[in-house]
């Protein structure tokens, strides 16, 4: 979990002119654990008996403890500050979707797509997440909307002060839709919400049927599922009916899609779904 992997604190972050939001990397393990174990050694007693004596598994204990504690901590504070700002786009109107994937299964360029079909109707608005480079906030900006890029550093998602910080810069119209692209990853990003009305997981048939079973908690997580790229059916070993089969043993209630981005297939479906939930926003 992102409590013990080095994610970026939220609040470690700057904005630049160009209305990137960076994040420094931050280890949450350098908080003053020389005093987490609550107890000291005293080694100057003498020990008569010759078998060795081993001091390291309360130290083990401990730490997991404080693992655990950071973990709550972490996600409980993430959880206030993503109220905050499911009120603040409520007050507004807005509709706000998590886009999450692996790297590389088509979320830049199924927005640039949706952007280009829609994005004048939906009033479209977008919060672009990555570790460094601002290359997928200008490919949207190209496509016709406003983009704030947020860069996480070290970090492997976005959070929930990291999307509000972005809220100023974007300076979100009444009504509006708000696609937040999150960070590359199909682990951490299923346990931060950002205060979104639902995730959305895109997939791709380049990526094997059996990715639900594998990160199952990503899946559960989202309410829409994107299949993306049947284009490359035919050029590809994918099954896609093992593959549904699959996400409705982990999500049975899931609402899908299957799209070419770069084709077109399937999109009509995709947009008539953003329509029909803006309107209820």
């Amino acid at each position: 979990m992102c409590a013990t992997c080095g994610c970026g604190r939220a609040e470690d972050t700057h904005q630049h002119a160009d209305g990137t939001v960076h994040s420094h990397g931050h280890d949450h393990h350098d908080h003053g654990h020389e005093h987490s174990h609550g107890h000291e050694h005293d080694h100057s007693h003498p020990h008569n008996h010759s078998h060795p004596h081993d001091h390291s598994h309360p130290h083990d204990h401990d730490r997991k403890g404080e693992t655990i504690r950071l973990e709550r901590e972490v996600l409980e504070r993430n959880d206030r500050l993503a109220e905050r700002n499911r009120g603040f786009l409520a007050a507004r109107h807005v509709l706000a979707l998590n886009l999450v994937s692996s790297p590389g299964a088509g979320k830049t360029t199924l927005l640039e797509r949706t952007i280009r079909d829609a994005g004048r109707e939906l009033g479209i608005e977008v919060i672009e997440g990555d570790q460094e480079t601002s290359a997928d906030a200008d490919r949207i900006r190209a496509a016709g909307a406003q983009a704030v890029q947020i860069n996480t550093g070290t970090g492997c998602h976005l959070d929930a002060a990291m999307v509000a910080g972005a809220f100023a810069r974007l300076k979100l119209p009444l009504r509006s839709t708000l696609l937040i692209e999150n960070v590359g990853n199909l682990v951490c990003p299923a346990l931060f919400d950002l205060g979104e009305r639902a995730k959305v997981v895109v997939a791709s048939v380049t990526e094997g049927e059996d990715k639900p079973l594998k990160y199952p908690h990503m899946f559960r997580a989202s309410a829409v599922l994107v299949l993306n790229k049947i284009d490359l059916l035919p050029h590809v070993r994918f099954d896609v009916d093992r593959f549904l089969a699959n996400a409705r043993q982990v999500n049975p209630r899931q609402t899908v899609f299957q799209v070419s981005a770069t084709r077109g297939d399937g999109l009509a479906d995709w947009y008539g779904w953003l329509r029909e939930q803006r309107a209820a926003a």
